[in-house]
């Protein structure tokens, strides 16, 4: 699964928080992070937002009833304990869709366009973590 040739990083980190604005500028101030996109939703929430640190970036948003974030905790919602999700930049979602599917994924999102850009899906492989795939491109 090729990374597209003029992606900065294949690999960003996807968090969710319950007051993402709140979040955000803690990680600002804290980190030293700087917002390079924000999306804001209806009622006060972070529909999609990019931070980065240097040449790194994360990726967050607002704890939202979404198809996605019934497969995801807060960490006291499960005792303390670190959630994630990994987003990796691919060239062909499409492909990646069935490479993921042949190799047995199960398939919790289905491939669709997603509506700040891109495409992609997402995926639990055999040990039950979850992988989010798509061509959107944080960098650009």
């Amino acid at each position: 699964m090729p990374a597209p040739a003029t992606v900065a990083s294949p690999v960003v980190t996807c968090l969710r928080y319950r007051n993402a604005s709140a979040a955000i500028e803690w990680l600002v101030h804290a980190f030293g992070f700087e917002a390079q996109r924000i999306v804001p939703g209806p009622a006060d929430t972070i529909v999609h937002a990019q931070l980065t640190l240097g040449s790194g970036m994360i990726m967050l948003a607002s704890v939202t009833d979404t198809p996605f974030s019934r497969y995801m905790k807060q960490p006291d919602e499960v005792g303390g304990v670190e959630t994630q999700s990994v987003y990796l930049v691919v060239a062909d979602p499409d492909q990646a869709y069935r490479d993921a599917q042949a190799a047995g994924a199960e398939i919790l999102i289905d491939i669709a366009d997603a509506d700040y850009g891109g495409r992609g899906f997402s995926c639990r492989d055999p040990e039950g973590h979850i992988w989010s795939v798509g061509s959107y491109d944080p960098w650009q």
